[in-house]
């Protein structure tokens, strides 16, 4: 499938998993190549659940997103190993996603075209091959725009 548009904004992003709603989340350790992002229950505080998804490029039209923590700005997704991480590094080294339109929500790609995947609550999310199954399906929840100070 076409990459399909997103406007650029704050988003909580639910996971499809079996059992409660599971969004994804920052972990609150770094490790060695940032802190693990995983899928948890809804946190009563946003501040590791609430995330900016922005054009990666912003001179061109339709370039792939970049995605960061909306309350801290310069942490932004890496995905060494395949694998999820948020980190505070350059943001000319954050990865890089498009999304596509699935049954019942989005699949989110990186640019080596590998697909988010989570696994079960808990645990750290990974990127696989596209394969038509609900762990690899996401919802975006719009919050609002983008705020002014980021711009």
């Amino acid at each position: 499938m076409a990459p399909i548009p997103v406007k650029p904004g704050k988003y909580k992003i639910h996971a499809h998993i079996i059992g409660p709603t599971s969004l994804l989340t920052a972990t609150e350790y770094a490790v060695k190549h940032g802190a693990p992002v995983i899928t948890d229950r809804l946190n009563p505080l946003p501040i590791e659940q609430e995330w900016i998804i922005d054009a990666a490029d912003h001179e061109i039209a339709g370039s792939p997103y970049v995605i960061h923590l909306a309350y801290h700005p310069a942490a932004g997704l890496v995905v060494p190993e395949d694998k999820l991480f948020v980190n505070s590094v350059p943001r000319a080294e954050w990865a890089k996603f498009t999304f596509e339109r699935v049954i019942g929500g989005l699949k989110i790609l990186s640019d080596k075209g590998l697909a988010l995947r989570a696994g079960h609550r808990g645990a750290q999310i990974t990127l696989v091959p596209p394969q038509p199954e609900f762990q690899e399906t996401w919802t975006l929840e719009y919050l609002g725009p983008i705020p002014a100070e980021e711009q």
